[in-house]
């Protein structure tokens, strides 16, 4: 059969060794499986930031991917190792709500404990490197055809833990969520999505500060604010040419409010198309 692809997510950075060392465990496994890089610059013990981007990465890739994500603060607690079976790919990693975003977006058909170590890495097992000795060896046996239920017993799909991310919740012309990720940009993503405001006039209210929704980025001038729906689905709030997080000082899980403004159009106005 042909090998299925595995990505990597991590928080491991690139000036130390332990990516290369997991694609090394892989490599051991069976070194015609193509490893694909999503990021390693998750900001440490982050795992709500881990969350939104395996979330946003997981749909551009062919079924039957694995999905090795290890931002794991836990790692050598009491807290699960699991493999998880989707209709369409697999997810290998902490059982910490990593891997909640996804769930919430793609059905799974059974979730596994990784206890039987016959597809760990032989040698003694590390507490504090699961990625290597684990999590990395698992995604390769997957990949490589063997069948999820031989990786160790079900568990119940409802026994996986989710994270405390809130769905927005809406009023008449008024909707409230929160920031979900801030990315390198400085760019504050929401958790509302863009079915919310398709079509609409909007503006996102922080404060006393009302940001009208806009198309691009160059709709604003350079070093103001605006809001607008990125490529990954989500009103988002950001500075053209610079940083919302920094301007606004807003974080993970602050609030935000968007505010549906109808007009003559009654949706989006021919200048903003």
């Amino acid at each position: 059969m042909s090998q299925r692809l595995v990505t990597l997510l991590t928080d491991f950075g690139l000036s130390d060794v332990y990516v290369g060392v997991m694609k090394g465990a892989i490599a051991q496994v069976n070194p015609e499986v193509r490893v694909i890089d999503l990021t390693h610059q998750v900001p440490p013990q982050n795992v709500v930031a881990a969350r939104f981007c395996l979330m946003n990465a997981y749909p551009y890739f062919p079924p039957g991917t694995v999905h090795v994500a290890v931002v794991d603060p836990g790692v050598g607690s009491a807290r699960r190792a699991i493999a998880v079976e989707l209709e369409d790919g697999f997810l290998v990693g902490p059982d910490n709500g990593l891997f909640s975003g996804v769930l919430s977006q793609q059905r799974a058909i059974a979730a596994v404990e990784l206890i039987n170590a016959q597809f760990w890495r032989s040698g003694q097992l590390s507490t504090t490197f699961h990625g290597r000795d684990i999590f990395a060896p698992v995604a390769a046996h997957l990949a490589s055809g063997v069948a999820l239920r031989e990786l160790g017993p079900v568990i119940d799909l409802q026994s996986l833990v989710q994270l405390p991310i809130p769905d927005y919740r809406s009023e008449g012309d008024r909707m409230w969520g929160c920031v979900q990720y801030c990315d390198r940009f400085g760019n504050l993503i929401t958790n509302i999505p863009e079915s919310a405001v398709v079509e609409q006039v909007w503006a996102v209210v922080i404060g006393e500060t009302e940001i009208m929704g806009v198309s691009s980025y160059s709709d604003r001038p350079a070093g103001t604010l605006l809001a607008l729906v990125g490529s990954h689905g989500w009103v988002e709030v950001a500075v053209n040419g610079g940083s919302a997080e920094a301007s606004l000082k807003l974080h993970v899980g602050d609030a935000v409010e968007v505010l549906l403004k109808p007009n003559a159009w009654g949706r989006l106005p021919p200048n903003l198309r």
